[in-house]
């Protein structure tokens, strides 16, 4: 057992980034099929921005410690584990529970990461990286030739789709503010003012006859425009709603209103597809099949890393007891990349 003992970071209800606890306590055992993880790094997605407005649609009931997904060393196997996984490097995604110095996980759920690869160069990839590559290449199958538009193109999970659609062969079309154009011309990307008036027209001037796909976290009425600039055969997928972050009211009311417009495109003869995508579907039905195409997804954003065509982009990093600063720097919209977290 570790000597240190844990520390976790406790959201207690829906405070600010200040209003977060820090709480100390015995290290967890793994139970059987389980595995201890000791984290090296974890981070700050926008499902905890959401999480902490108690906007997030499938929350647990406060308290709870957040953290969507983490990378550590395993420190200790349960009984019927593979007692060689312990000492390995491992991600896993969990949706809450990552923010902590110690998190316990079932050994199935945890994927190796490769040599070579730093915790917090590999944290910026787990949830970004599965939920951009399972978009790209299961929902979307974007292929060589074709034109993407990717919504808020220097975000997350945006930044990866960028190199991971470039990897593939297609030309794409990135929103976001100005201050991030220079940026994404230098990686190929045609830049869109998302603040400057119609975002529609200005893409519809780049793609006359329509984009292949569609990547939009924004939801919200925007999500029209984005079915709208389809081509014929072409797939929106959309995979949240940024734009209700900070609304009042049902968390629900925003994903279901999406989904039943996803619901009444795809009912629609025009060839065209829609998705609302959400990393967790399956998980419920086809355990094992979830799993399965989880470490090979999050396998091959490892590879495509080794490979030089993504990088990790670690915005900054903070240890574990700085998490209102974390929160505050990736709310902020300034930073481009992921804001990790470490012990």
């Amino acid at each position: 057992m570790d000597s240190e003992g844990l520390v976790e970071v406790v959201l207690p209800g829906t405070v600010e980034p200040e209003g977060l606890q820090i709480r100390h306590g015995a290290v967890p055992a793994a139970g059987p099929g389980q595995v201890v993880i000791r984290m090296e790094a974890t981070g700050v997605s926008f499902a905890e921005q959401q999480m902490r407005r108690g906007r997030y649609y499938d929350q647990p009931a406060f308290p709870f410690v957040p953290g969507y997904d983490l990378v550590g060393t395993v420190t200790a196997t349960g009984e019927g584990v593979e007692p060689g996984l312990a000492g390995a490097r491992v991600a896993a995604l969990v949706k809450v529970g990552g923010w902590a110095s110690h998190v316990v996980v079932d050994a199935a759920d945890v994927v190796e990461v490769p040599d070579g690869i730093g915790a917090a160069e590999a944290e910026t990839l787990v949830v970004n990286g599965i939920t951009a590559w399972q978009m790209l290449h299961r929902k979307a199958r974007v292929r060589a030739g074709q034109t993407v538009v990717v919504h808020g193109a220097n975000g997350g999970v945006g930044s990866v789709l960028v190199q991971l659609a470039h990897a593939a062969g297609a030309k794409v079309i990135g929103t976001a503010s100005t201050r991030h154009h220079a940026a994404l011309r230098e990686q190929g990307v045609a830049p869109v003012d998302y603040r400057a008036g119609d975002v529609a027209a200005r893409i519809r001037e780049l793609a006359p006859g329509g984009v292949d796909a569609v990547f939009d976290h924004v939801g919200g009425r925007g999500i029209v425009d984005s079915w709208r600039l389809l081509a014929p055969g072409g797939t929106l997928v959309s995979y949240g709603s940024a734009s209700t972050r900070d609304d009042q009211g049902s968390k629900q009311w925003p994903v279901l209103k999406l989904l039943s417009r996803v619901w009444l495109w795809n009912a629609l003869p025009n060839r065209r597809h829609a998705y609302f995508y959400n990393a967790w579907a399956g998980r419920t039905l086809a355990k094992n099949r979830f799993r399965a195409r989880l470490r090979a997804d999050l396998t091959q954003v490892f590879a495509a890393l080794q490979r030089g065509d993504i990088t990790a982009k670690i915005a900054a990093q903070l240890p574990l007891t700085r998490v209102a600063d974390a929160l505050r720097l990736a709310e902020s919209g300034t930073v481009a990349g992921k804001v990790v977290l470490t012990p």
